[in-house]
């Protein structure tokens, strides 16, 4: 099987992409569903979520205050350097053991969806990497519509290695400045 690491900067269209890609039949792995998945109630990770952050960061239903979590880990990044130490092995734990299942199901390609991909040294594990971008303004726009103010974009923006360095490492740039068309065109040239 062939495996696939689709990575880019926030707001740069990773999630179309693997959405594309999933309408075609590529089985697609997006770790951010992973990662809501392990703080879901009575799981390990939210346990140690709240032991190491405190109980303040579960609402009264016991679910997870994501906003409240955000704004302390992108401010502080030892903070967030904790957070990863917690989610980080869990979420490469859980895509792997997917990327296997495909594999022994006869998948003859698979894709993973992962935003910190260079950043948590996953490159090696794949045959190729796919890097998402768009133009910072358009990045900016995407953002903004999403409800974020621009210190919240420049937070979350710098806690990821700048897209430039991410390209320069992918072995493939997909640019998803236009419509879904011409991204699912371009997608489908890598991955046929």
């Amino acid at each position: 099987m062939r495996t696939y690491g689709l990575t880019g900067g926030i707001g740069m269209g990773k999630s179309a992409a693997g959405r594309l890609l999933g309408e075609r039949g590529i089985p697609v792995v997006d770790t951010d569903d992973l990662a809501r998945q392990l703080v879901e109630p009575g799981q390990p990770a939210l346990a140690e979520i709240e032991k190491t952050f405190g109980p303040t960061m579960l609402d009264a239903g016991g679910r997870l205050r994501r906003a409240e979590l955000a704004q302390i880990v992108f401010q502080d990044p030892s903070a967030r350097k904790v957070l990863e130490e917690i989610l980080h092995p869990r979420i490469r734990t859980a895509w792997q053991t997917q990327i296997q299942q495909q594999n022994a199901e006869g998948c003859p390609r698979a894709v993973v969806v992962i935003p910190l991909l260079f950043e948590t040294n996953a490159a090696p594990l794949f045959d190729a990497v796919i890097c998402v971008a768009c133009s910072a303004g358009t990045q900016r726009r995407r953002l903004t519509e999403r409800g974020w103010d621009a210190p919240q974009i420049r937070r979350r923006v710098n806690a990821q290695w700048p897209v430039e360095r991410k390209l320069e490492l992918a072995d493939y740039v997909v640019w998803s400045e236009g419509g879904l068309a011409e991204l699912a065109g371009q997608l489908l040239r890598v991955i046929p």
